[in-house]
């Protein structure tokens, strides 16, 4: 199976990478902006020579079975950097598969959606019924990132004929991410790892935290299931409330931290109580998450906190 990865400086598309090198059957050609940065991190993983790398102008001249398309942000605060050009990243890109689909229609694409396809209102998790709501006369900068995802969900449903596969991503989490990224979890262990008190907000939050061997497992059985065009969600075996993730990190890592009077951290696409999913769609291609989002968090925090030890 010869896959494309668009975007492979991802730490999501990275992770992939590295499941599924140990497979005999992909073969992944890799695309990215930064191409010297990818070969470092291959030679780092092991896996110099494993993969062709090329930047995107080169993508259209190849032969693909399945193009995966990790093409956006990473972070809250990569999210608030990059303002409205989202918009055109991410139609740059998603037209650019499109156009290779139209001349090879038997090739399969996974895009890298987003729950914030969902809008901002998460007062409860999404379900199969749960509609996009977006304030069309009140829109804001944290709106821009759902909205582009969406944007793009519409497009492909808009080509009944083509074998595409949204798959929304609400939280995840893997050892290879970036420490200093400004994600609730990330905070965390920093906080750990510096031995210092976490400054936590008071807000209510439900989350639902993906492992990279999950997220595998997903990609599989899309690929391994009859052409569809259709959209899924990713979910764990169970989410985690912050109040008993908080406790477990107290537990298992000597976390200290303490209540704030008033809400601390990165709000780029909005306040999301509930940002999970009920909607188990994933499950009609086959999909059934092994680990919790506890067991997930916990696996890799140690990975992060003791990386010799890993």
């Amino acid at each position: 199976m010869r896959i494309a990865i668009l975007g492979a400086t991802s730490q999501i598309a990275r992770d992939l990478i590295v499941s599924c090198s140990a497979e005999t059957d992909k073969h992944l050609h890799l695309f990215a902006r930064r191409t010297d940065e990818l070969a470092k991190w291959l030679g780092n993983a092991g896996l110099s020579g494993r993969c062709p790398i090329d930047e995107f102008s080169a993508f259209a001249k190849q032969e693909f079975d399945v193009i995966i398309n990790f093409v956006g942000v990473g972070n809250p605060a990569q999210a608030a950097a990059m303002g409205n050009a989202i918009f055109d990243i991410t139609l740059h890109f998603d037209e650019m598969v499109l156009d290779y689909l139209h001349t090879h229609s038997a090739c399969r694409y996974l895009f890298l959606s987003s729950g914030a396809a969902y809008g901002s209102n998460f007062n409860e998790p999404a379900t199969k019924d749960t509609p996009a709501v977006v304030a069309i006369n009140k829109l804001t900068p944290q709106d821009w990132y759902g909205v582009a995802k969406l944007h793009a969900e519409c497009r492909h449903r808009a080509h009944p004929e083509l074998s595409i596969i949204d798959i929304r991503v609400f939280n995840y989490f893997s050892r290879s991410q970036d420490i200093s990224a400004r994600f609730l979890i990330m905070d965390i262990l920093r906080a750990i790892r510096d031995k210092t008190v976490l400054k936590i907000s008071p807000d209510f939050i439900v989350r639902d935290y993906l492992h990279p061997s999950d997220f595998y497992s997903l990609v599989n059985v899309l690929l391994s299931a009859p052409v569809a065009n259709a959209v899924v969600d990713c979910y764990s075996r169970a989410p985690i409330e912050k109040q008993q993730l908080l406790v477990a990190m107290q537990e298992k890592f000597d976390l200290r931290y303490e209540i704030a009077g008033a809400s601390v951290g990165i709000n780029a696409t909005g306040r999301k109580p509930h940002y999970y999913s009920l909607n188990t769609r994933a499950a009609d291609f086959g999909y059934q998450p092994s680990l919790t989002s506890l067991e997930g968090v916990l696996l890799e925090s140690y990975g992060i906190l003791n990386p010799h030890q890993s």
